[in-house]
């Protein structure tokens, strides 16, 4: 079955159509158009999709939404933006999927991955989830438009990094579940404190379907504060957490032999016990969800627990890469993806928990934290010694702080950008090592990654 029709396009975005055409994708960046997609020709601030019309046509695009006249198959509307959130809106209608919604400030990505994951073990090809970190304004109505419609789970990711942003999103995706995986100094730039941003991440509950269910961190300060914003909204409020308080919480955890946590997991009157391949507590908190939303929505738990067992780490939030160097091989933990002091503490954790012959970390500036900034960094000193760190790289101005406070502690040095950083690790990298490597997305350590990915010397 087709994902769209033209006349289906039209309906939904009040459109005229050139012609007849079906498409079987959605995607508004003419560089991941693959054959029989619809091309969705948004306008932004600095681009213009209908200057790529022709690229996409190139690549097999079946059709495009445009707002000006093409001789490529298309649908003709007022505003391509708007096209895109109707076309999201009519495919969230015509779905009798369940559907969750995950925010959070940390973990919100690889618990929806964890998540699909579990879902789609438990219903082999007709679960749904946004990829990649389609989670803004227009990552999340692309999401939507790319569910089939025959699919029984939608699991979307949602972020925000202002008050109201989320409370749009959460009316497009109208979860039945609505999931906050944590609250953590992200974004606090645009927020006066940490409840600001609880507040912001509240919003999701908003959109709830009647007889929806809130999912929500009981190890969390501002626990009291997110079941607030969910009451008015929810039909029933699960807590998940290590806290034996908590609705879905973890009776016993222990370290596996192979790096990942066993847990025995308390889900309500229900017991499960399971491996999580990912090493790391903050894994554990992530698995609890998981469970959480997949019992909140009639999934099957035994084969959630076997799916956790397998997933492998993601790009830039904890694959691990064994890498060759000179004499031998070295690990290393990419985390390259983004970084806020929580999720920083997190992964030098799990370095901490590493057998190698030698720790290291190649860390690059948290961004958007505004005043407290610089305390934010230099708070990191103690998690870095705590975790037998024996050379660690700085990268980026802000990352002075933490040079300071590590001053005659440990050895570091610091660099100006990851190309500098890139250099620096090569010149120390050892047989044995294990590398911890992790930054804000903008630092670009990800370029490090795939230097020593592709055997950079």
């Amino acid at each position: 079955m087709s994902l769209w029709t033209s006349a289906e396009i039209a309906a939904a975005t009040g459109g005229i159509a050139s012609a007849d055409f079906t498409a079987e994708g959605v995607t508004f960046d003419s560089r991941e158009v693959c054959p029989g997609d619809l091309f969705v020709a948004l306008k932004g601030e600095t681009s213009d999709g209908h200057k790529f019309l022709d690229q996409a046509s190139e690549r097999g695009a079946a059709g495009a939404v445009v707002s000006s006249a093409t001789p490529h198959p298309h649908v003709l509307v007022p505003n391509t933006m708007a096209a895109l959130e109707a076309l999201a809106v009519a495919a969230r209608a015509r779905s009798a999927a369940r559907i969750i919604g995950v925010t959070g400030s940390v973990g919100k990505t690889s618990t929806k991955e964890a998540l699909f994951a579990a879902l789609d073990r438990g219903a082999p090809g007709a679960a749904h989830r946004s990829v990649k970190s389609y989670n803004n304004h227009t990552g999340v109505p692309l999401s939507l438009a790319r569910m089939p419609a025959a699919s029984r789970f939608g699991v979307f990711e949602m972020g925000m990094n202002h008050a109201g942003e989320l409370a749009h999103l959460t009316t497009l995706v109208r979860p039945h579940v609505a999931m906050v995986t944590a609250i953590a100094p992200a974004h606090t730039a645009f927020f006066p404190d940490e409840s600001a941003i609880a507040d912001a991440k509240g919003e999701i509950f908003a959109g709830l379907e009647p007889g929806g269910v809130a999912i929500i961190p009981y190890d969390s300060p501002h626990r009291d504060r997110l079941i607030a914003a969910a009451t008015p909204h929810a039909a029933r409020i699960v807590t998940f957490g290590v806290d034996p308080g908590a609705d879905v919480s973890a009776i016993e955890t222990m370290r596996s032999a192979r790096g990942g946590t066993f847990v025995t997991a308390a889900i309500g009157d229900k017991e499960l016990s399971f491996t999580i391949s990912q090493p790391g507590m903050h894994w554990v908190s992530n698995a609890l969800a998981v469970l959480a939303a997949v019992d909140a929505v009639g999934g099957d738990l035994a084969l959630a627990g076997l799916a956790l067992a397998e997933l492998g780490g993601l790009a830039g939030r904890g694959a691990r890469l064994t890498v060759p160097v000179a004499g031998g091989e070295a690990l290393v933990i990419d985390e390259s993806y983004n970084a806020n002091p929580s999720s920083m503490r997190a992964t030098l954790a799990v370095l901490a928990g590493e057998t190698a012959v030698r720790k290291l970390a190649v860390l690059g500036e948290m961004r958007e934290l505004g005043e407290q900034s610089d305390a934010y960094h230099a708070g990191l000193a103690e998690p870095v010694i705590a975790a037998n760190v024996e050379q660690v790289i700085l990268v980026g101005e802000a990352m002075r702080a933490l040079a300071n406070a590590l001053e005659g502690r440990i050895e570091f040095v610091h660099v100006p950008d990851a190309a500098a950083a890139r250099t620096s690790l090569l010149a120390m990298l050892a047989p044995g090592d294990a590398v911890l490597i992790k930054g804000s997305n903008g630092v670009g350590l990800a370029s490090v990654v795939a230097a020593l990915a592709n055997g950079a010397s």
